[in-house]
């Protein structure tokens, strides 16, 4: 009973701080290898990453990350309860903007900002789902028990899904897909409801592309499935990024062949987006076998680590908000390590916390401060939420607070 009191204590868990402020920092000499060229003159580290233009950047994004977890973990644990509705809408405004101003041809994901940055709203949407869903998934013991809890959460699904879809982010539609059902599981939801959320949504993406298979549609989503079911039969263009991600993860061998070498696939330019979505590419070229191993126990031990700190709230909608964030960073870890091993299809999802790009960055850094405000309230967690806990979970944090 003493060591459960313990583990459930209001706290600042520095062991998460750390894990990804490593991890971050990390990211910034990855991306810095990526973007090494041929005729650099740099002879330290750090003029290395004062040369690379995409490595200041994310240096920039690195910079702006403890003041949004700082501010995401400070923010009033109440106000994220009581009104995610209208930072949902926020998002969902952003995103259906930024579809209906983008003139661009294919994915509609990005708007323009200043400095040659770009801003990407289906990031953001990612967290307010998150929260929306705890909220609708905490109140009852058992949620979704009746027809219209069912589709009123759906409906808040299926809106931006619809949109961001339509903007030809694929990818971040799954994610929201992925970690919606690891939330309703958490929940208590019953499993027979979602196994058929599942089949369901399953069978419309096969609809969807079976429908462009018939009509002849060429798009590029449906191409990148096609070269990874069939990369040998697919024309070179389509599967190209693939094959050239895992030849030079291959040519790192068991420890890499170093940092900043000339001649480096990575130097070269073989893998596109090597600083982006395939920074894994230059991650097991540089480091090798070893570094990519190390990666892995990282991510794994920040997955651990949340499902321990959800373990330990017995705030239903604190322990949701965490698996949430969880459920997020799983997905972009596995779909994007498995793509570029050759494992999974592309699908254009960054690395957290080592992809270049500030939008991801944002993302994360902001599920982080979400998870990290959760554990600093526990103490007042019961003062919001004890009607909405089971009986026994409610007595239980009562008695060993």
């Amino acid at each position: 009973m003493i060591a459960d009191n313990r583990r459930m204590r209001a706290h600042t868990d520095w062991p998460l701080i750390l894990l990804v402020a490593g991890l971050s920092l990390f990211g910034v000499i990855a991306v810095c290898v990526a973007t090494y060229t041929p005729d650099s003159t740099a002879e330290s580290l750090l003029a290395h990453i004062i040369e690379s233009d995409s490595a200041m950047r994310q240096c920039f994004f690195l910079l702006l990350a403890p003041v949004i977890v700082t501010v995401m973990m400070n923010l009033p644990y109440h106000l994220f309860k009581r009104y995610p509705v209208p930072i949902y809408i926020l998002a969902t405004g952003m995103v259906a903007f930024t579809w209906l101003s983008n003139r661009a041809e294919g994915v509609k994901a990005w708007t323009d900002l200043i400095w040659g940055l770009t801003i990407q709203p289906s990031e953001f949407i990612k967290l307010a789902m998150i929260l929306v869903l705890a909220r609708d998934l905490s109140r009852e013991d058992r949620p979704l028990s009746t027809p219209r809890e069912f589709w009123m959460l759906m409906l808040r699904i299926a809106i931006p899904a619809v949109i961001i879809l339509a903007s030809g982010e694929t990818g971040s539609l799954i994610v929201i897909i992925f970690f919606c059902a690891v939330m309703m599981f958490f929940s208590n939801v019953n499993m027979r409801l979602i196994f058929t959320l599942i089949i369901i949504a399953v069978l419309l993406v096969i609809a969807l592309y079976a429908g462009m298979i018939a009509l002849d549609i060429d798009d590029y989503r449906l191409r990148r499935i096609l070269a990874f079911f069939n990369p040998e039969l697919s024309p070179l263009d389509d599967a190209y990024q693939m094959n050239q991600s895992k030849m030079t993860i291959g040519s790192g061998g068991f420890s890499g062949i170093g940092i900043f070498q000339d001649g480096a696939m990575s130097q070269l330019n073989y893998v596109p987006a090597d600083w982006t979505d395939f920074i894994f590419a230059t991650i097991g070229e540089a480091w090798g076998f070893i570094g990519c191993s190390i990666i892995i126990l990282v991510y794994f031990a920040i997955v651990l680590r949340m499902l321990y700190l959800a373990r330990y709230t017995t705030d239903k909608f604190g322990m949701l908000v965490i698996i949430g964030v969880m459920g997020m960073l799983l997905f972009h870890i596995f779909e994007n390590i498995g793509m570029t091993l050759g494992l999974m299809p592309i699908t254009g999802i960054p690395l957290p916390f080592l992809s270049y790009g500030g939008s991801n960055m944002t993302t994360n850094m902001g599920g982080i401060g979400l998870v990290l405000n959760v554990t600093r309230n526990r103490s007042l967690a019961g003062t919001y939420s004890a009607p909405q806990l089971n009986p026994t979970a409610r007595l239980r944090y009562q008695r060993e607070s």
